[in-house]
């Protein structure tokens, strides 16, 4: 029921405080100069509560996006340590843009229009941003949003869920043909730095990422087992990695004569911080005459190798450590042509190669 009571000011003003109580829910207050709003508001709010309507909404005119914002950083993000840092830039962005809105207001159109001016702008290299960078910034707001629906009950829905995503290109795929191989691994094995060498065989043959295989210690490595466990990956989980042949061989050598000072699998001159590979990864770059080509490519080297022998994309996915797999599919064609084959060599040794 609502319950209005008129008040009246030291100056002679009077205004209309409505208390609705319904069994049940929380209490709901509101003070009109009119009686007519008053009373308007009461009914309103009454058929609100009743249909399931009132609350989400009351939250979503009482919050901006600034709020959620700021709620979300200081409660959530603690949660995911590793992109943190990230998402804590590219929802300041979004504060900065649009963040004195009120939940109510903040449209699909309105974030569409950010989306816009967010991809129009430069980096700070001067470069044109790319679609994936929308894609994450929308990212990063669409959960917050989701937080504020689903956990705090701020308002109904997530309006990112109706902006549309940049298109992202398929991804890079360049990995080293069998003769540019050979000379990148002749470059860094001459190369001053020894270590240089073992990184990239072991890159190419398990497609680890680089900061997956520079910090590894001793522990990590089962050598009878012949694996290697990372414990901190990108996608947080845990991964056993196969090593095998020549990887395997120079990773007992390495063990033969490890330093005892440092538990580190690469150390550097500091024992305890890894090597550094910049410089010397840039030389025998320059040395093998390759260009076009960054330490990371090295992992599409092991998928491209991979799906050229005929692994499947749920393997190559399960070896580099991916959860889904729409980042191998741009290896698909690679192994589309190992099947081609396959089935080829099959027909030839059935109906033979005449008909």
């Amino acid at each position: 029921m609502a319950n209005i009571e008129k008040r009246t000011t030291k100056d002679g003003k009077s205004h209309y405080r409505v208390l609705v109580r319904l069994k049940g829910f929380p209490p709901q207050s509101a003070t009109f100069e009119r009686i007519t709003d008053a009373k308007n508001w009461a009914t309103n709010t009454e058929s609100a509560i009743r249909e399931n309507r009132h609350f989400k909404t009351n939250e979503a005119r009482k919050h901006t996006l600034a709020d959620v914002i700021d709620r979300y950083i200081e409660n959530i993000l603690p949660t995911k340590p590793k992109s943190a840092d990230v998402q804590e830039g590219q929802l300041k962005w979004w504060k900065a843009q649009i963040g004195a809105y009120t939940l109510c207001d903040v449209t699909p159109a309105m974030i569409g229009e950010c989306r816009d001016k967010l991809l129009k702008g430069k980096t700070n290299k001067g470069t044109k941003r790319a679609p994936a960078t929308g894609v994450r910034y929308l990212a990063a707001l669409s959960h917050a949003f989701s937080v504020a629906v689903n956990e705090w009950g701020w308002l109904e829905d997530n309006p990112v869920r109706k902006v549309k995503k940049p298109v992202e290109s398929r991804g890079r795929v360049r990995f080293l043909s069998d003769d540019e191989r050979k000379r990148l691994l002749d470059a860094c094995k001459e190369n001053s730095n020894k270590l240089l060498y073992p990184i990239v065989v072991l890159a190419i043959s398990s497609g680890m990422r680089y900061s997956e295989m520079i910090n590894l210690t001793w522990r990590d490595v089962d050598l009878e087992k012949q694996f290697i466990i990372l414990h901190e990956t990108k996608n947080g989980e845990r991964r056993n990695v196969p090593i095998a042949g020549h990887a395997l061989e120079l990773l007992k050598s390495l063990k033969k004569v490890r330093r005892i000072d440092t538990p580190l699998l690469f150390p550097g001159n500091a024992t305890q911080k890894p090597t550094t590979l910049r410089r010397h990864w840039k030389l025998a770059l320059s040395k093998a005459g390759i260009e076009n080509f960054r330490f990371h490519d090295l992992r599409h080297c092991t998928a491209s190798y991979l799906a050229m022998n005929g692994a499947t994309t749920v393997d190559i996915a399960g070896v580099l450590g991916h959860k889904t797999l729409s980042m191998v599919k741009r290896y698909s064609h690679l192994s589309e042509q190992h099947t081609s084959k396959v089935v080829t060599a099959m027909n030839e040794k059935i109906f033979g190669t005449s008909f």
